[in-house]
């Protein structure tokens, strides 16, 4: 059971390593097909991706963080990280496989 980082950012690599996660694979891209079933995937993939991979038995880890729109866009320092609050949130998705009816979709509620 491996641990694949996600990302491009050297900040949010140093940040996972200050926690004290021991990564087996770094990766700027996810190649699905890599990761086996009982692995834990770390990063911010989009919602369709983390369904596909827990569906698969796939844990994920989502690096979470709340970036003010000064900083969007530029590459985050660890001391950036660590001010905007970054943590680790684990996530589980699946594809709701209800047809789509935006005629009903005023209640939410119902369709929740």
């Amino acid at each position: 059971m491996a641990i694949w980082l996600v990302s491009r950012h050297s900040g949010a690599t140093a940040w996972i390593e200050q926690q004290g996660i021991a990564i087996d694979h770094k990766v700027s891209h996810l190649d699905a097909d890599a990761v086996q079933s009982g692995d834990t995937v770390v990063g911010t993939l989009p919602i369709h991706m983390v369904a596909a991979l827990n569906e698969r038995g796939i844990y994920y880890v989502h690096l979470e963080l709340n970036i003010p729109a000064h900083l969007r866009g530029q590459e985050l320092t660890l001391q950036q990280m660590t001010e905007v609050g970054v943590s680790l949130v684990a996530y589980k998705a699946e594809r709701d496989k209800r047809p789509i009816l935006f005629n009903q979709l005023t209640d939410k509620n119902e369709n929740c």
